[in-house]
């Protein structure tokens, strides 16, 4: 069987180094908000291109704190995109704000500039921020994005969930908004042995914020400040974090070439498409995904013949009946992407042999 991911081989990569970590920080005697996680909010910070880092229990909930931070609230509206984890969603929905979708290019499946400004267009107060989300490991439009955000005095945020590393023009994303999100889920680029999340930012005053919010709003001790939550990286995790963080560019580059793999054996069938890549951008591929017809037809088929895949997603938050309510917007390219999305193998010990295999196998179901 060839699994679509594997956090387990990640860990076995590194275990040696992760081992000797996670018992040393369990002989310290200090398990939250230690050392571990002071030395990786530095190092991530350095490795991202961003002053600061604040570390949080996951993805959601630092996108949830940076909007909390820059006084996203009750009755305010965010716009992001439906074609998304629904954690960016729970994370709009937290802060009592709610959710307004812009429609993707379909080239890219982030967020369309054009639709972005359109929904800008009409004149509504509500809208405080702007939610870009790199989806797959692809950068987004960040730069049309922000300048449209910019001209709207709306705040732009980053969910970087799926894209550690990614870059547009040599520059990192997390680095072009107010602030950034980052999930250390253990299938992502840079993965956790649990859940993990961080927030990025150039703002000492937001910075400073956060911190206090993570932790019931504390700037000082057991006096809350703001109403805050408990959203904080313990040590062990920040500790396999470290480790990991060294061999992230690494495994990147492995992706990329798992990739490259994949987009040669492929190019040829016109009943699928692969990832596009934008000029002047960096893709690290958290997920390779093709579009293709006969989606289902093809995933059960390689399913028969050995090869994991999955679908994300298979339905868009607009679509699912938690968020229903939204089903009336109309994002025609994202309704029609999301019945053609299929996520093949990818990982950073998965041999190009086996992406090969899988290339032969999706060969003989089209043939």
């Amino acid at each position: 069987m060839i699994p679509q991911c594997s956090p387990l081989a990640n860990y076995q990569a590194h275990k040696p180094e992760i081992d000797r970590a996670v018992l040393q920080t369990m002989d310290s005697g200090w398990y939250i908000l230690g050392r571990e996680v002071e030395s990786f909010e530095k190092e991530f910070a350095a490795w991202n291109g961003s002053a600061l880092c604040v570390s949080c229990a996951n993805g959601t909930d630092a996108l949830e704190l940076i909007l909390r931070a820059s006084g996203v609230g009750r009755d305010d509206q965010v716009i992001t995109v439906a074609n998304t984890a629904v954690a960016t969603i729970s994370a709009i929905e937290r802060t009592g704000a709610q959710p307004v979708f812009a429609d993707i290019s379909p080239e890219t499946f982030t967020m369309c500039p054009v639709s972005l400004d359109k929904l800008l267009g009409q004149g509504t107060d509500k809208v405080k921020a702007v939610i870009a989300v790199h989806l797959f490991g692809h950068p987004s439009a960040i730069n049309e994005i922000g300048a449209i955000a910019e001209k709207s005095g709306r705040i732009l945020i980053e969910d970087c969930a799926q894209a550690h590393g990614a870059a547009v023009n040599g520059k990192n994303v997390g680095s072009f908004g107010a602030a950034a999100a980052f999930s250390f889920y253990p299938t992502k680029n840079l993965g956790a042995l649990g859940d993990g999340g961080a927030v990025v930012t150039d703002s000492p005053e937001l910075a400073e914020k956060i911190r206090c919010l993570r932790q019931y709003g504390w700037e000082q001790r057991y006096i809350s400040s703001y109403a805050g939550i408990n959203s904080r990286l313990d040590e062990i995790q920040a500790a396999v974090l470290r480790v990991k963080l060294k061999y992230l560019d690494e495994e990147n580059r492995k992706r990329q070439a798992l990739a490259a793999v994949y987009d040669a054996g492929l190019a040829e069938l016109t009943e699928l498409a692969t990832p596009k890549v934008s000029p002047g951008c960096s893709h690290v591929y958290h997920q390779y995904v093709i579009l293709a017809d006969k989606r289902d037809q093809l995933q059960a088929f390689l399913k028969a013949n050995g090869v994991g895949t999955a679908v994300h997603y298979p339905e868009a938050v607009h679509r699912q009946p938690a968020y229903i309510r939204y089903a009336g917007t109309g994002l025609p390219r994202t309704e029609e992407v999301n019945r053609k999305l299929l996520s093949l193998p990818m990982f950073p010990e998965l041999e190009l042999e086996a992406a090969e295999q899988v290339v032969k196998i999706i060969k003989k179901f089209y043939s």
